[in-house]
Formats: C-alpha cells, sequence, structure tokens
C-alpha cells in the first residue's frame, strides 16, 4: 500500500501501517545521530528533562551536509540506524512514535517498537541530495556544539520512505530475505 501520512505519527497510524508499505511523510520530525542519543541518554540519567518531547515523534537518523545558498539544508540521507540501538528501547519507551534510517535494528528495538506500537522506515540511502529536497524547513534546537549531529527540527512534505517493521514486529528485512533463499 502507498500512503500519505502526517507526523508526528499518531498510534493509530502507526497501527495501520505494515512492513512493505511505502509512506509519504509530510509535518515535522527531528534529526538525531549517535552523538546525540548519547547526550540524551546522559541528560535521561541525570533526572533532567529532553530537549524535545519524543510523544509520537519521528527521529530521523541523518547529519545533513551544509545547505547551498537558497536551501535549507544539504544533502540529508539517512545513516545506519543500528548505532542507535542501544539507546533506543528507552527512547521508544518514553513515547517515541517512529524512526528513519536504514538497515537493520536490534531484538531489543523490535521487542520496544512492538511494546510501544512504534514504526521503523527505511529511506533510500545514497538519495541524501534527492531526499533534501522535501525538507522545507531546518532549525537546530539542541546540541547546537556538535555540529551535524545537533537536534534539528525539519518541516518536511512528501519525505518519502518504507515501513521496515512495523508495529506488530513485522520485519522486512526478514521475510524479503526468506523469498531467496534456497532450502
Amino acid at each position: 500500500m502507498e500512503y500519505h501520512i502526517q507526523a508526528p505519527i499518531t498510534k493509530e497510524t502507526a497501527a495501520m501501517l505494515k512492513a512493505g508499505d511505502y509512506v509519504y511523510i509530510s509535518g515535522t520530525i527531528y534529526t538525531a545521530r549517535d552523538a546525540a542519543h548519547k547526550r540524551m541518554e546522559e541528560t535521561l540519567n541525570r533526572g533532567e528533562d529532553l530537549p524535545l518531547s519524543l510523544k509520537d515523534n519521528v527521529i530521523y537518523y541523518m547529519g545533513p551536509s551544509p545547505a547551498r545558498e537558497g536551501r535549507p539544508i544539504g544533502s540529508a540521507g539517512p545513516t545506519t540506524a543500528s548505532r542507535m540501538d542501544k539507546y533506543t528501547p528507552r527512547l521508544l519507551d518514553l513515547g517515541l512514535g517512529a524512526m528513519i534510517g536504514k538497515g537493520k535494528r536490534s531484538p531489543a528495538v523490535v521487542d520496544a517498537m512492538v511494546r510501544n506500537g512504534a514504526v521503523y522506515f527505511a529511506a533510500i540511502g545514497g538519495a541524501g541530495a534527492i531526499l533534501s529536497k522535501c525538507i522545507e524547513k531546518s532549525e537546530v534546537i539542541a546540541y547546537e556544539d556538535l555540529g551535524t549531529e545537533a537536534i534539528r527540527r525539519l518541516e518536511v512534505r512528501d519525505f518519502p520512505a518504507v515501513v521496515v517493521i512495523d508495529s506488530c514486529g513485522n520485519n522486512l528485512y526478514e521475510t524479503e530475505l526468506l523469498k531467496y533463499r534456497k532450502e
């Protein structure tokens, strides 16, 4: 199926999406990579509030290149999601609704996704220049000292992605692999 969805991602929207669905996301999403995830973990461990609410929000694992003149952001391709896996279950338990990245996720992340009704989208690696055209606005909201790894608020329109792991734990990386496995 193909859907045009709005971010933040409600639990109802997440529940209707199935592994293999194509989506076009419009609305507000956030970027965060390794260093930002580590800093969020440290913040939570100190008992402090995060710089953004995670409730139903989408985190895009991406570190942009510098913006060209007249553009809000440079190339904006996905980062390998597994690098955030040690931090992700806690963020999902705090209400994170969806993630966008590339590559497989750990069993602990998939379990937390099912427990919390969240989804994982894959964006096409190597297509950062094309994906950046779907980003209408970019603003650093936290951890500016981290440079490209700062947390940014993005306004996106028709950002293309594929549901790789749905809220029931169905995993496109596993189901598609089985189709081509020789017995």
